[in-house]
């Protein structure tokens, strides 16, 4: 996680988010670098834009709260099977996204 926290200081000072740069990061606030696990993020990072990432990412209720309300409203009208099918449908539309494209692909490289 260091590395993502690195890389967010590098964009929010409006630093090159690059291997030297990264490294120096991480050296500087201690952290053993170990060089793979930087240059896998700047290749994941190459065509993101960052601030754009963390805006939606600020967007997104946790938990999904947003849909819940939805059917949650809909079974207090009396449409059990109604509201449990909505449900079904705005998993499967979660479930349906590009991870990469949203970002989450990249914890799986750094565990």
């Amino acid at each position: 996680m260091e590395y993502v926290y690195a890389a967010l200081i590098l964009n929010e000072s409006g630093e090159e988010i690059n291997e030297e740069n990264l490294t120096n990061v991480l050296d500087a606030a201690g952290v053993d670098v170990e060089e793979s696990r930087v240059k896998a993020l700047v290749a994941a990072l190459e065509d993101v834009d960052i601030d754009e990432a963390v805006e939606q990412a600020a967007a997104v209720p946790a938990g999904g709260a947003a849909a819940g309300g939805a059917v949650e409203g809909s079974a207090d009208e009396g449409g059990d099977d109604e509201a449990e099918e909505e449900e079904a449908e705005a998993e499967e539309e979660e479930d349906d996204g590009d991870d990469e494209a949203d970002g989450e692909g990249l914890g799986e490289l750094f565990g």
